[in-house]
């Protein structure tokens, strides 16, 4: 799609902060395990921790095409830092925005929107992933509002995180209709951190395992009336999708690069093996696949700039921008051969980074059932 000057703006503001502050430090990111406070707030001061938001509440007021593309540009310097800033806009500020009051959002919006607080998504448990109506966390009546008893998996942030919105069962008799949403505070007693989890890829991106021991919470810090939480988890999920999706295009791109300087310096039998037809027609097939799902991505996004349901798009754009991402990364491996196995050449971190995007927010296994239910 033609980009609008707006958007082309937004695009080369975030690329450019992304190259001289991000990457030179992604390393450094990944084995400290995090990233200093003060970044998050440098973020915020480009827009980036409320972009969707409306001017008014002090976010950017920027469409969803522009977030998208300002989401692929900080995931090609730091794919763990991406997926911070897409729950941030699409899961804590998107729901406050959408289902909470206007006290709740005087009171947390100010620190999100700034990049003072980080929030977390506490939906995933060990026994309700994908199926996220079997939660058995609960949210009991009593007096002063409500008791929090349960646990969550896979929740990132949940470390780092000054606010969580939880989902819990309230009435057990009425299946997804007796789910609820929370604000918590992550300072409440009994909010605890089981464990911090060891993975595979996104080091300096906190996945918590959570514990919630008679966490009381007053009425105010509900989200949303009882019974909604399913329907605020859900559609949420659908702006989510477009983050994840435009993630992975961030990375995968990153990786294509690399591969692509890579084959014109290398030589190989006296010309540069990008003129070597196994190795540029490897990377041109992996050029095109990329540019198709990027176009893919930026059409749902185009969809919910319309206010039109996208659903079903979004979740095409994070299937095939997410599967196609693993397969660009991987071909870039293949391209710088031996040192795209070694950490210092950064194909390493980025497969390492890309490979959940077909996990969370949905598996590609739900992203296929959604768009088989839309057809």
């Amino acid at each position: 799609m033609q980009l609008s000057e707006t958007q082309q703006a937004i695009t080369d503001a975030v690329r450019s902060f992304a190259r001289d502050r991000l990457r030179p430090c992604t390393f450094q990111y990944e084995a400290d395990g995090g990233y200093p406070p003060e970044l998050f707030e440098e973020l915020a001061g480009l827009g980036l921790m409320g972009m969707t938001a409306p001017l008014q509440v002090g976010g950017a007021g920027a469409d969803y095409v522009s977030y998208a593309l300002a989401l692929m540009e900080v995931a090609a310097a730091d794919g763990a830092l991406s997926t911070i800033l897409s729950i941030q806009n699409s899961l804590i500020v998107s729901a406050l925005l959408n289902d909470g009051d206007q006290a709740q959002r005087e009171r947390f919006l100010p620190d999100l929107i700034s990049g003072r607080m980080i929030g977390a998504f506490a939906l995933t448990e060990a026994d309700a992933g994908s199926d996220a109506a079997a939660l058995r966390t609960k949210a009991t009546k009593a007096e002063g509002g409500y008791v929090l008893n349960g646990s969550k998996q896979f929740i990132t942030s949940g470390n780092i995180a000054k606010l969580a919105i939880v989902f819990a069962v309230t009435d057990p008799t009425a299946g997804k209709k007796g789910i609820s949403s929370f604000l918590v505070p992550t300072d409440r007693a009994g909010y605890q951190v089981d464990k911090v989890e060891h993975k595979l890829g996104q080091y300096a991106s906190d996945t918590c395992a959570l514990r919630f021991e008679n966490v009381l919470l007053e009425p105010e810090l509900r989200l949303g009336e009882e019974g909604e939480g399913y329907r605020i988890a859900l559609s949420n999920l659908e702006f989510g999708r477009i983050g994840i999706a435009a993630q992975s295009i961030g990375m995968a791109q990153a990786a294509l690069d690399i591969a692509v300087n890579y084959a014109k310096d290398r030589q190989s039998m006296g010309k540069p093996i990008i003129h070597h037809q196994a190795v540029g027609f490897r990377l041109a097939d992996q050029a095109a696949r990329l540019e198709a799902a990027r176009q893919l991505v930026l059409h749902a996004a185009s969809v919910k700039d319309a206010g039109a349901p996208c659903l079903k798009e979004a979740s095409m754009a994070k299937l095939v921008a997410s599967e196609t991402a693993e397969a660009v990364c991987s071909a870039a491996i293949q391209t710088l051969g031996g040192y795209g196995y070694l950490e210092e050449f950064g194909l390493a971190k980025i497969y390492r980074d890309v490979r959940v995007c077909q996990i969370y927010e949905g598996t590609s296994d739900i992203q296929r059932m959604v768009i088989a239910r839309a057809l």
